[in-house]
């Protein structure tokens, strides 16, 4: 099995606005996460990314990016999109039977931050909505 290495690394996945970036996203992290030695993180890291890609993906209309970074034993996983408007509101704001709308209560839930900013990528502006998982 591979080692984790205490060096930092970053990947990022340029997609496009297709639904079915959100399942080679996953499978990306997947990969990604075991080769670095980090198989304990994959299962919780790959539902956090679909979360954050589907919502780049469903919520918006142009390209978007899928971004993985490993430093001081922490993994943030991030998803920039086109769209500089903030994320959707929390679940609270949606009936408890909805079937959409609860994505990012499961990233705060699962992750141990989380947070949002504008961002410029390329010539576009856009925003960059991030989440931490550490190691212990």
């Amino acid at each position: 099995m591979p080692q984790t290495h205490n060096e930092p690394w970053q990947y990022a996945l340029h997609i496009p606005h297709d639904a079915r970036a959100v399942t080679v996203c996953r499978r990306t992290v997947r990969l990604i996460l075991t080769m670095h030695g980090l198989i304990r993180l994959t299962d919780v890291a790959e539902l956090l990314a679909t979360e954050l890609v589907s919502n780049a993906v469903c919520h918006t209309k142009g390209p978007a990016a899928l971004r993985l970074h490993w430093r001081d034993g922490v993994l943030r996983i991030g998803a920039w999109d086109a769209d500089p408007e903030p994320p959707p509101p929390p679940a609270s704001a949606y009936a408890l039977d909805a079937e959409a709308g609860r994505g990012l209560d499961l990233v705060r839930a699962c992750a141990d931050d989380w947070g949002w900013h504008p961002q410029r990528h390329g010539g576009d502006l856009g925003k960059h909505v991030w989440c931490d998982l550490g190691a212990a």
